[in-house]
């Protein structure tokens, strides 16, 4: 087998039992044997001793199936093993291997039907195995996981027999286990990766130790054209006769809190351009979190996360290194998308209770155009004086594209004109939350990953915490 990830589930293995009392059958060739034996009834009219040899026959083909199961194994000396090759992520395929291990005398086919759930593959997976005697066998199915977080799988069954196919045998075996379907881990680290070179690269170009770029105390070098003055070191200056430059670099060790709104608006499925593949809302913001959560990690700050609906689903300090990256992976899977609206009060409380000092939120959320103000744009608000807010809006591709579109009929006129409200309600929102110092933006599901991830860098860069 393949060596395995971290994250990966465990395999389930478990000893095979006959299913119910009679727990064997007749193979094949077992009728085909019983079908050759009327060829008899024809010369049966003439000669009616016929009859007797027909007879005969048919015990002859049930001896042979007599002696055909004994040598089959017994379901007691059968292990089966659902192995994963890989750790199930969402919408990404991997391969289940399921391991047979032979303690009988004698070899045989199987055919082994595992009992998966509609999250990881929309029917339960038939397999062909051949064991020898005294060894183990292995094949493989495929999944391509729709849903994240817990999923239960079933037993799994195998019928039997031996290469002479009279008789078979049933088993199953207990292979039952719960696994946790994870956000597109590897994506995302490629993601962020890519993001975080292509930013050294212009943050080299543009002079990294420049003013802006952090405050935090670094080390002492000579002056060199184009310094601030005010990064002279006039102490280190006077001892060595000539001037010296303090060096700053960008903070460490700054709480960033990654909150995630998971009520009834982002539910809403969007389907994936490239391989048309259907996610939710909430499947997109999960991914932006978890991009953004590596980077921060990476740049040295701590990181903490609050996924609420119409209670806090998951809650996580702020921390860092590689066991609370780890948690904040599988917390992310456990988020589920709930029929409700989400209670953004509760989630501030919660927030604020955890977080005493100035730190980076990113709020991503979704709000509905109605005539008040939306419950979470004033909470955004309220969080503001004291943090820095990042406020990240689902956007909805369709109604920008409607609202680009020119009307060809009446009814394309109203969509039109009720598509630009929205538009404008939305954006007359999102500029009263900058005008009160929140970072306020409208980002397309496919585009939010990036685009927080590069506003993460500029406040990194900018030193606005």
């Amino acid at each position: 087998m393949n060596e395995t990830q971290p994250l990966t589930p465990p395999p389930a293995i478990a000893r095979a039992k006959p299913v119910g009392r009679l727990s064997f059958g007749f193979a094949s060739r077992f009728f085909v044997l019983l079908l050759l034996g009327l060829v008899w009834l024809g010369p049966a009219w003439w000669f009616p001793q016929c009859i007797a040899a027909m007879l005969l026959w048919d015990v002859l083909a049930l001896a042979i199936w007599i002696w055909d199961l004994r040598q089959l194994p017994r379901p007691g000396e059968l292990e089966l093993a659902r192995i994963w090759l890989a750790r199930p992520a969402l919408g990404v395929a991997a391969e289940v291997a399921i391991e047979i291990r032979n303690s009988g005398k004698r070899g045989f086919r199987a055919r082994v039907v595992d009992e998966t759930p509609l999250a990881l593959r929309l029917d339960p997976p038939a397999i062909e195995i051949s064991v020898r005697a005294n060894a183990s066998a292995n094949a493989r199915y495929p999944i391509l996981p729709a849903e994240r977080g817990d999923t239960r799988l079933g037993r799994t069954s195998v019928r039997y027999q031996s290469g002479l196919r009279f008789a078979e045998r049933w088993a199953v075996a207990d292979t039952a286990q719960t696994v946790c379907v994870l956000p597109n881990v590897e994506q995302a680290k490629r993601h962020t990766l890519l993001l975080i070179r292509s930013r050294q690269v212009e943050m080299e170009k543009r002079r990294i130790r420049q003013r802006g770029i952090g405050r935090e105390f670094d080390g002492l070098r000579e002056y060199r054209e184009g310094d601030e003055l005010r990064d002279i070191s006039w102490t280190a200056t006077a001892r060595r006769n000539h001037l010296i430059t303090r060096v700053f670099q960008i903070e460490r060790s700054q709480a960033v809190w990654l909150v995630l709104d998971a009520g009834r608006l982002l539910r809403s499925q969007v389907q994936e351009p490239v391989r048309g593949q259907r996610f939710s809302k909430l499947d997109y913001a999960v991914n932006a979190a978890l991009s953004l959560a590596q980077v921060a990690l990476y740049r040295g700050d701590r990181v903490g996360l609050v996924a609420y609906g119409r209670r806090v689903q998951q809650r996580l300090n702020a921390g860092r290194g590689h066991h609370h990256m780890r948690a904040i992976v599988e917390s992310l899977a456990r988020v589920r998308a709930e029929s409700a609206e989400a209670d953004h009060g509760r989630a501030v409380r919660a927030l604020l209770q955890a977080q005493k000092r100035r730190g980076l939120i990113v709020w991503i959320t979704d709000f509905a155009e109605t005539p008040t103000i939306p419950e979470v744009i004033e909470y955004a608000m309220q969080l503001s004086p004291r943090h820095l807010v990042v406020f990240a809006a689902m956007g909805q591709k369709d109604l920008a594209t409607l609202a680009l579109t020119t009307p060809a009929t009446t009814d394309q006129m109203y969509r039109h004109v009720a598509a630009l409200e929205i538009s404008d309600r939305r954006d007359l929102l999102l500029r009263g939350l900058r005008e009160r110092g929140v970072l306020a933006r409208e980002l397309m599901p496919g585009m939010m990953a990036s685009a927080l991830v590069n506003q993460y860098l500029e406040i990194k860069e900018r030193s606005m915490l």
